[in-house]
């Protein structure tokens, strides 16, 4: 999946995702859209945001 097609799944900017890949914070509910947007569980954020 492309940056810009998950930024469209998550319904967040594409930036948002570049910043967040550039390791810079994001708030929980950004966290939430994007994990859903992967097709994976809350429970599986650490798999993804590795800093928490």
């Amino acid at each position: 999946m492309s940056k810009a097609e998950l930024a469209r799944a998550a319904k967040v900017s594409p930036i948002t995702i570049s910043r967040i890949e550039n390791g810079l914070p994001c708030r929980m509910d950004t966290k939430r859209k994007i994990i859903l947007a992967l097709g994976l569980r809350l429970s599986d954020k650490d798999k993804i945001f590795k800093d928490e």
